[in-house]
């Protein structure tokens, strides 16, 4: 609060967004443990905001203190209010610092010991603890509850493929398709040109050969959307039909419908489709 005043998450206005679309949002709460209401504000988040999870900072400032940790037994009670209320989802920053916080706050080091204590909950870890990538993933293969989240980390798509490949290979290798989840960073950057990057990127010979693994578009498919869908109990069939046709899917087909048509190496038009 002290150089975000509304807070890094703020649950009412996320609520807010959400009302636009209540069938294509879920939203998050965000609760400073070092609050002295804090375990109140966790239940009125749930409770009267609707959130399905909690995003944590672990670095952010308050007064004199630089940040706190996952592992304080005083975030404890916290975590057991959201066990109690059927909140599993508790998404943490651990990576790259937001200045002019403290890189070391963002340590994915706490994370293994709420893990081990309260494996009815997830952890899924933005970033995937990057420039930490090797210590998230020594956690989360110990962890079953442990998830990585590719926001920020997939920039590395477009302007270093070869890191991208190495990060992928490592997640792959260590958790497996099934504990890997898509992020943006949305609204920081637009983020189409990084799904179609993705979709289209594939991992070196070299490195499926050294770690035994693969990216394929079925597992791509997995990390892009149907890991997210199961940690918050979505159908995606069902969720999809109930979509085909409301507003937005309304306004991207008039979009679609109203730019020029875009010419292939084929010479064949085709249209924007997004």
């Amino acid at each position: 609060m002290d150089f975000y005043h509304t807070g890094f998450t703020n649950a009412d206005r996320n609520a807010q967004m959400r009302a636009r679309a209540p069938e294509r949002i879920i939203s998050l709460g965000g609760v400073d443990p070092r609050m002295p209401n804090a375990l109140e504000e966790v239940e009125r988040q749930i409770k009267e905001c609707g959130v399905l999870g909690f995003k944590w900072y672990t670095a952010e400032w308050r007064g004199q203190s630089r940040g706190w940790s996952a592992n304080d037994p005083m975030v404890f009670p916290l975590y057991e209010k959201c066990i109690e209320l059927g909140i599993k989802n508790m998404h943490f920053h651990k990576g790259p610092a937001v200045e002019p916080l403290s890189l070391s706050k963002f340590d994915v080091r706490d994370i293994d010991e709420p893990a081990w204590l309260y494996p009815e909950l997830n952890f899924i870890i933005d970033h995937v603890g990057l420039p930490r990538l090797d210590d998230f993933c020594w956690i989360a293969t110990r962890c079953p509850n442990v998830y990585g989240s590719l926001a920020v980390a997939n920039m590395f798509v477009h302007n270093n493929p070869r890191h991208f490949a190495e990060i992928m290979a490592n997640l792959l290798f260590w958790i497996g398709p099934d504990r890997i989840i898509w992020g943006t960073d949305f609204p920081i950057w637009y983020p189409h040109w990084l799904l179609d990057d993705f979709m289209a990127f594939q991992l070196p010979d070299d490195l499926k050969q050294e770690y035994g693994v693969d990216l394929t578009d079925e597992i791509k498919h997995k990390i892009i959307g149907s890991n997210a869908a199961r940690l918050y109990n979505i159908d995606i069939e069902s969720k999809l039909k109930s979509l085909e046709n409301d507003e937005i899917a309304q306004r991207k087909h008039a979009y679609a419908a109203s730019q020029p048509p875009q010419t292939t190496d084929t010479g064949v038009a085709g249209s924007v489709s997004r």
